[in-house]
């Protein structure tokens, strides 16, 4: 019992990165852009979080400009995708190059160099009285850093976003019918740029969790292609931000899964281990295009918005 409460553990933080960069695409995806360069966003926050800390020293400086640098990527996504109609699925690549490109760019003097020891103690895990007596789950869930716990909040905060406010509905309606919603006085391209520009920060978050916290030192591609799994963890959640919860965490064991097995003494590839997250992410969205409950998603994703076409 004692050891699957520590993969648990371990688990729920090698998830968290994945649970950033899930929500964040949801958010985008809510108001109708499909954005594929996840991978490249996580990565721009990921260098710009990891420079910005080392020269600085400051965690929270680190934090904001990680948002900040994943945002103004969100933002050249959202000139070309919004503005200038130009095709989502393309320009989501161009963005996971050019991420990958940033950071590999900015990145190259900084391989191998650590964090202050200030880091460490600001994200040491963080234990919250009462919940953490709780039975098995206190010690899974609440004697995390605390970066974990802002990922739960966000994911909260989001689904209550958009379930019980007016700005939350009319994001939906503008991922579902923009001309709708145009119709009824919402600003489309305001509620599209302001909503990629918060899922784009939130998938800044994320790549920084890797280099500020989980590691915390910067290596080349730090992100190891989870920006990809991240996609397809929207459609597992069925865009549903509390729903990204379990599916993040749920890879975040299979990502670990290979450490745990090496100190049982089980020998297996470490390529076959390597493949687990995305054989899963295969099987899931098999499995999720055969089901009959199956959530399409927002009926106008990718799908660019000309007003002057109502």
């Amino acid at each position: 019992m004692l050891s699957l409460i520590v993969f648990l553990h371990a688990a729920v933080q090698a998830g968290t990165p994945l649970l950033f960069a899930t929500i964040g695409e949801i958010v985008t995806e809510k108001v109708g852009n499909l954005n594929l360069g996840v991978e490249g966003l996580m990565l721009m926050g990921a260098v710009g979080g990891f420079m910005a800390g080392y020269h600085s020293g400051s965690p929270l400086v680190a934090i904001i400009v990680a948002a900040l640098t994943a945002m103004i990527g969100g933002w050249i996504y959202a000139f070309l995708t919004v503005t200038l109609r130009a095709n989502q699925v393309v320009t989501g690549l161009a963005i996971t190059i050019l991420g990958t490109g940033i950071s590999g760019f900015l990145g190259q003097s900084l391989v191998g160099e650590v964090l202050p020891k200030s880091f460490t103690n600001v994200f040491k895990p963080l234990s919250i009285p009462i919940l953490n007596k709780i039975p098995f789950f206190g010690h899974v869930f609440f004697n995390q850093n605390l970066f974990v716990y802002l990922g739960f909040i966000a994911a909260i905060l989001l689904t209550v976003y958009y379930k019980y406010t007016r700005l939350g509905l009319n994001a939906k309606a503008v991922g579902e019918n923009p001309y709708a919603a145009d119709a009824n006085g919402i600003d489309v391209s305001r509620y599209k740029y302001a909503h990629i520009l918060l899922g784009s920060a939130l998938c800044g978050l994320g790549g920084a969790y890797l280099s500020l916290v989980y590691i915390p030192a910067w290596q080349e591609n730090v992100t190891a292609g989870r920006g990809w799994i991240a996609v397809a963890l929207v459609i597992f959640s069925m865009w549903h931000p509390s729903r990204a919860i379990l599916g993040a965490f749920v890879f975040g064991g299979l990502d670990i899964v290979g450490f745990r097995l090496q100190e049982l003494n089980i020998s297996i590839s470490q390529y076959l281990i390597d493949m687990l997250p995305y054989l899963v992410t295969i099987l899931v969205l098999i499995f999720n295009s055969v089901r009959k409950d199956f959530v399409a998603g927002p009926k106008a994703l990718s799908v660019s918005y000309f007003r002057e076409e109502r």
